[in-house]
């Protein structure tokens, strides 16, 4: 009886099969679909179900994935972060003294800084320094003030008369004043036995309204 039943099975699949072979695809209508073989129906019908499980399955898996991505990303930039703070706590000491030596450099710096109303007492200084290597005095004066982001750069002209080593400790006079002065565009003349010098000088006086903790600094260290 069992043998029997199989061998039924084994015909009705092997039936299915040859229509399946014998088949003309071309000539399929989906009107018909009805009458199709039934080993075709089965067929489509599996595919149907597998195509939707598939897509169900990625409709289901598509918001977790997405949540799981997200999740990747935080982790990775809590990470970079927790680094970030470790490095500095780890280093906060060194990094404390390192501001401490900025600050302290920072103001030596603002004090070789002449403040707007030592401007004039400079340029004396720099006449006096001409005087002194007995340099002819042409002109010392003042261009207007160039405002940069965190300091006032003050231009003047500078021209003088005289002989070469006469000019050059000059030049190394206003370069060793204690007020920072830089020096440009340097022109020398000859004028019968000597030289005439002229060039643009510059002094910088900070802006405190760039940096308003320096005017309280300044008042903490007043006696």
């Amino acid at each position: 009886m069992r043998f029997r039943w199989l061998n039924g099975l084994r015909d009705l699949a092997g039936e299915q099969w040859r229509q399946l072979r014998e088949l003309q695809w071309r000539e399929l209508d989906i009107k018909e679909a009805g009458t199709w073989p039934v080993g075709l129906q089965v067929m489509i019908a599996l595919a149907l179900l597998l195509v939707s499980l598939w897509g169900a399955q990625w409709l289901l898996a598509s918001s977790p994935r997405e949540m799981h991505q997200r999740l990747m990303v935080r982790e990775q930039q809590a990470l970079q972060r927790f680094e970030t703070l470790s490095y500095q706590a780890v280093n906060l000491p060194a990094m404390e003294r390192q501001m401490s030596e900025l600050q302290t450099r920072m103001q030596r710096v603002l004090e070789m800084l002449p403040s707007d109303a030592e401007v004039p007492a400079l340029l004396d200084a720099i006449s006096d320094a001409a005087r002194e290597q007995q340099l002819d005095i042409d002109s010392i004066k003042l261009r207007p003030a160039v405002e940069k982001a965190f300091y006032i750069e003050q231009p003047f002209d500078i021209q003088v008369r005289g002989d070469f080593h006469q000019i050059a400790s000059f030049l190394a006079r206003v370069a060793a004043m204690p007020r920072i002065v830089t020096l440009h565009d340097f022109t020398l003349t000859p004028m019968g036995d000597r030289l005439r010098l002229s060039m643009l000088a510059k002094t910088y006086r900070y802006r405190e309204d760039a940096d308003p903790s320096i005017d309280s600094k300044k008042e903490r260290g007043k006696p």
